[in-house]
C-alpha cells in the first residue's frame, strides 16, 4: 500500500502486523464508537483500598466485531494499545443501556457470582486519534465479511 506524504511512517508496519480479527475490532471502534468494559470488584464500598479486582476488562468487543478466536480478544487489545491505537479509558460511556447488556452477559454474572458482594466498575475502551486517522487511512469503508454460516445473500 502506498501512502502519500502526510500519512504516519508506522502505517505500513501495523498494518503487516495486524490479525484479521484485530482489524475487525478496529473497525467495529471506528463505525460504533466506543465500546463498554466492565471490571467487576469484590465489596460495596467504591474505594480501591476496601475491594480486590476480581475480574477486569470484560467487554462484548469480540462477538461485536465478528472475531473468529474469541479466547485471543484479550491479545488482540492489548496489541492495539501497544501500537497505540486503543486506550482503555476509566471513564463510562454516558450510555448506561450498554452496560445493562454487559453486565447481564454469562461471564460478567459468573465472575459477579464467584465472590461474596461484588460490584462492577464501568469503564470504555476506545480509539486514540492516533487510531482514529489510522482507521480513517488504512480501512476506508470496507464491509465486514459475513460468518462463514452466512450465506453471504443480501437480497434476503
Amino acid at each position: 500500500m502506498n501512502f502519500d506524504e502526510g500519512s504516519h511512517p508506522a502505517y505500513t508496519r501495523i498494518l503487516e502486523d495486524l490479525a484479521p480479527d484485530e482489524a475487525q475490532i478496529l473497525r467495529l471502534l471506528a463505525e460504533g464508537g466506543p465500546q463498554p468494559s466492565v471490571d467487576v470488584r469484590s465489596g460495596l464500598v467504591p474505594l480501591k483500598s476496601t475491594s480486590e479486582l476480581v475480574a477486569a476488562g470484560l467487554n462484548m468487543i469480540g462477538p461485536e466485531a465478528g472475531c473468529r478466536h474469541l479466547d485471543d480478544v484479550p491479545a488482540y487489545l492489548n496489541n492495539l494499545f501497544r501500537l497505540g491505537l486503543i486506550w482503555f479509558s476509566s471513564e463510562p460511556l454516558p450510555d448506561p443501556l450498554s452496560y445493562q447488556v454487559l453486565e447481564a452477559q454469562p461471564e460478567v454474572t459468573a465472575a459477579m457470582e464467584s465472590v461474596g458482594h461484588t460490584r462492577t466498575v464501568r469503564r470504555s475502551i476506545l480509539l486514540t486519534p492516533f487510531g482514529r486517522d489510522f482507521c480513517a487511512l488504512c480501512l476506508p469503508g470496507e464491509a465486514r465479511q459475513p460468518d462463514p454460516g452466512e450465506d453471504g445473500d443480501a437480497s434476503g
